[in-house]
């Protein structure tokens, strides 16, 4: 078995080790939870207080132009560019996640109804995240089209047909980690003339994207995750250039404008991505998040995103296994993928009986030791199909492999112990 001393020395080995140093880590963490919330860069609170103290506290308003305030949605978008396979005026910093579904989502039944008004399901799984189930559900009711949802990949095959309109699909599944082939959905869903969308939330900084490669139609990804933006950092939008002109999106917005400083009273969408845009953007939140993105270019002279996957599939793969061998025999069971080419760069776990409704006190009492990972429901009627998930997100910017073997070690401490049924970790906060 792989010992502590094993993961020490392959961490002195690691040639992206040095990178830690980008972020702001309390001591004695373990953070296991940068897939839904990054780490702080060491960068970021120096930046914003530039943005707020200088840029609009003495500058004000010249700020817009002699600070460039006004080309951060566009210049943070061609750093996410090289991140996920796009090319440079091909992204743009934008709103929410949420409103960036509704834009690409819209704009792409809009071009389906004008070309094959015949097709009328919008498909995705049941497992997505909720916001793109709701958003589609929205959409599709205000289009007249019917939304399907799959409940396994293997079901997508059948679902892409001839009445397909689009393909909506998040890259990595955020309740299990598995990573789709985008490359190969893509080309079915072109073969019998339907569009695709990809959420990104869960693959942007963490996994090799190449959109153009993929052919992809439409992207989107949210910038507080692997991208280490912050709390609520603005989201990010892509639209493959032969797309990007056809369709005004929904929210005209003034930025999006062509010529916004006119102040015409009619709308004329901007050329290419940038019509994207909808309203003023959030400057501060926008400046953090391009600290985080910083902190994944940094990985390039040491070979980038593939630099990076190398790592977060050995981290993920040593986690998963000494999870099985150390913890296995006490109900754990690891839910992700174990082939490398299906596995994002989390690793979900569930609890067998007796134990599978004990997983939020589980996570609760890790969380106390300092391990923090998260915890997303399931359906408690259907536990042998949809367990309640233990999750544990691996950035290999920050995340080193002595922490996966600790992790798993508190882990076992937790469940030998029974800590978890002390009542503290049994009371929900209202953010699990």
């Amino acid at each position: 078995m792989t010992t502590r001393h094993d993961c020490q020395a392959l961490d002195a080995a690691d040639p992206l080790a040095a990178l830690r140093h980008q972020m702001v880590l309390p001591p004695g963490v373990i953070y296991l939870d940068g897939n839904s919330l990054g780490a702080m860069p060491a960068a970021t609170a120096g930046r914003v207080q530039q943005v707020v103290t200088e840029e609009w506290g003495r500058d004000l308003i010249k700020s817009w132009n002699t600070a460039g305030w006004i080309d951060l949605p566009t210049r943070i978008g061609d750093k996410i560019a090289r991140l996920i396979g796009a090319g440079p005026g091909e992204v743009v910093v934008a709103d929410s996640t949420s409103l960036n579904i509704y834009k690409v989502l819209t704009a792409a039944v809009r071009m389906i109804k004008a070309e094959s008004p015949s097709r009328t399901t919008i498909v995705t799984e049941r497992s997505n995240f909720p916001t793109d189930l709701y958003i589609s559900q929205s959409v599709a009711e205000q289009h007249g089209m019917r939304l399907v949802l799959v409940d396994s990949p293997e079901e997508l095959e059948a679902a892409i047909n001839s009445d397909l309109a689009v393909l909506l699909i998040t890259d990595v599944n955020y309740r299990t980690g598995a990573w789709h082939d985008m490359a190969a959905l893509t080309g079915a869903a072109h073969d019998v003339g339907a569009l695709t969308i990809w959420d990104l939330c869960h693959s942007a900084g963490a996994v090799p994207v190449d959109l153009t490669g993929a052919n992809a139609d439409f992207a989107i990804g949210c910038g507080y995750k692997y991208l280490n933006g912050g709390p609520g950092a603005p989201a990010f939008v892509w639209v493959h250039p032969r797309h990007a002109d056809r369709f005004w999106q929904p929210l005209s917005g003034w930025l999006g404008h062509a010529a916004p400083f006119e102040f015409s009273p009619d709308y004329r969408p901007a050329p290419g991505i940038r019509r994207y845009i909808c309203g003023t953007p959030a400057i501060i939140s926008m400046a953090a998040l391009e600290c985080g993105v910083d902190t994944l270019l940094a990985a390039e002279p040491m070979g980038g995103m593939a630099a990076l996957r190398r790592k977060s599939l050995q981290l993920t793969e040593l986690f998963a296994r000494l999870a099985e061998e150390r913890c296995g025999a006490l109900s754990v069971t690891v839910v992700s993928p174990r082939e490398d080419a299906r596995r994002g760069s989390q690793v979900c776990l569930a609890l067998k009986p007796p134990l599978e409704r004990a997983s939020y006190a589980v996570v609760q009492a890790l969380i106390e030791r300092g391990v923090i990972g998260d915890y997303r429901a399931g359906d408690p009627d259907r536990l042998d199909q949809v367990p309640h998930i233990l999750r544990f997100g691996f950035t290999p910017l920050y995340v080193g492999f002595t922490d996966a073997y600790d992790a798993v070690e508190h882990l076992y401490q937790v469940l030998t112990r029974e800590e978890w049924r002390e009542a503290r970790f049994n009371q929900k906060a209202a953010v699990t």
